[in-house]
């Protein structure tokens, strides 16, 4: 997803100017009422902070935090109607307040072009419509608990005219996708999990055909940083006919595709257990004593670190097809582009078990970064050695590959059709970063004509 060209606009230079003007005038405004009655100004002041940035949340984002952000927003709410009612103001006054409010949330989010008409545009090329080719559709009917069958989805093709491949067991998914471009294909799409996509893209690419993601698995982490809404299953089949196309990255290692990412490790170990898929939390409390107890050998893998240091072990490597947000809350585990043309690498070491736990509190609180065993950095290319084969997780899936393991990022080999109606941006690059330095700062850039970045 390629940044807007340019400077601001008029209107969005002028829109970040109100959105700052107005939050101070309200704030001025409530300073001006409450001097006297300290108490009551410093509720309603913090009451108004936090109520308007957390509607900055709710007009910018989706799912959970949305639901978390109204109510932080309902609660700071009531905290300001709390404080000017302890203050004795005139109605007046709170009707200015609440509309400045409102000027303000409404202001930013069309200065941040977080608008679902921006969020919908950015970024992409311009819309398409294709008739009369021939489109394919390969299934994997066991994918998601069954989600081809419970939508329907071999009839919702063949009312549009896609014609569908099931994957049963012992097909060779690959051999499949080749056959259907042998076939004529000019479009071909996968209903599956992630490791199915990979597939299915790598064969795309090599051909230069256009591929069609259809969340038909359990996570569809590849559908959701397309942007797709992976709740919408048949309305991903109209990206056969009308459709924005990008450009994306793949990500391969020794040869096998990866669109999502490559754990190494812990997590590698853990997801080759036969029970995994059916007791996740089980099959790991069972695996992590011995990879991390007194008594565990170290894992031997051995790579190059972001200095140059060289490291012998690491209880975890992911590599990722671009780099995840990792840290930020609202879009982590998400990546906010597919186009950077990097490998997003991620080592972890963890000493004992108090550290395993430290770990993954910091993880739960978004703040990995501090932990001290955990390194992160991007590069094209990335190597791991070992001295014998080496358990991995290749988009979920279990393997066991061969060392040394050669990383490489493929950029912009893949076309992705995506429908018109798809947000098509990630979780992390719908975030706004509220109560940080970068909202206020990117406000201040959109005002003064300049294009702060992270804003596509």
């Amino acid at each position: 997803m390629a940044k807007a060209a340019g400077s601001p606009a008029g209107s969005e230079r002028a829109s970040a100017a109100l959105a700052l003007a107005s939050l101070a005038a309200a704030l001025l405004a409530l300073a001006l009422n409450l001097v006297l009655r300290v108490g009551a100004f410093a509720l309603a002041l913090a009451g108004l902070l936090f109520c308007v940035t957390a509607c900055w949340y709710v007009v910018s984002r989706r799912g959970v935090m949305r639901v978390l952000s109204v109510v932080a927003a309902l609660i700071g709410l009531a905290a300001l109607v709390t404080g000017l009612v302890l203050a004795v103001i005139s109605v007046w006054v709170v009707v200015a307040v609440a509309g400045l409010a409102l000027i303000s949330v409404l202001s930013a989010r069309y200065a941040l072009r977080r608008t679902p008409k921006a969020l919908r545009s950015s970024g992409d090329g311009a819309a398409r419509r294709t008739r009369g080719q021939k489109n394919v559709l390969i299934m994997n009917l066991r994918s998601g608990g069954g989600k081809a069958e419970q939508f329907h989805l071999a009839d919702e093709c063949a009312a549009r005219g896609i014609e569908a491949v099931i994957l049963r067991q012992g097909d060779d998914l690959a051999a499949l996708a080749e056959d259907a471009v042998t076939r004529g294909a000019t479009a071909i799409g996968m209903a599956g999990g992630d490791g199915s996509q990979a597939i299915v893209a790598a064969v795309a690419a090599r051909h230069q055909i256009a591929h069609v993601c259809v969340p038909a698995g359990t996570r569809n982490h590849f559908a959701l940083d397309l942007g797709l809404d992976r709740a919408d299953v048949t309305g991903a089949l109209d990206a056969y006919t009308d459709q924005i196309e990008r450009r994306v990255d793949l990500a391969c290692v020794n040869g096998h595709p990866f669109v999502n990412n490559c754990s190494l490790g812990l997590y590698a170990r853990i997801v080759q257990s036969p029970q995994y898929r059916d007791a996740k939390l089980k099959t790991a409390a069972d695996v992590l004593p011995d990879l991390i107890g007194p008594d565990a050998e170290p894992l031997d893998l051995r790579f190059t670190g972001p200095a140059g240091d060289c490291y012998p072990t690491a209880h975890l490597i992911l590599i990722s097809n671009d780099p995840y947000q990792l840290a930020r809350p609202g879009g982590r585990g998400t990546r906010e582009r597919l186009d950077l043309g990097q490998l997003g690498i991620v080592t972890v070491q963890v000493a004992d078990a108090a550290e395993a736990r430290r770990f993954m509190v910091l993880e739960l609180a978004g703040q990995v970064r501090r932990f001290g065993g955990w390194q992160e950095w991007t590069q094209t290319s990335f190597e791991v050695s070992s001295g014998g084969p080496v358990e991995v997780g290749v988009d979920g899936e279990a393997m066991v590959l061969e060392p040394p393991l050669t990383f490489q990022s493929r950029p912009g080999v893949l076309r992705v059709w995506l429908p018109l109606r798809a947000v098509r941006v990630s979780p992390a690059a719908r975030a706004v970063r509220l109560l940080t330095r970068s909202t206020a700062a990117d406000l201040a850039a959109v005002a003064s004509g300049s294009t702060p970045a992270g804003i596509a």
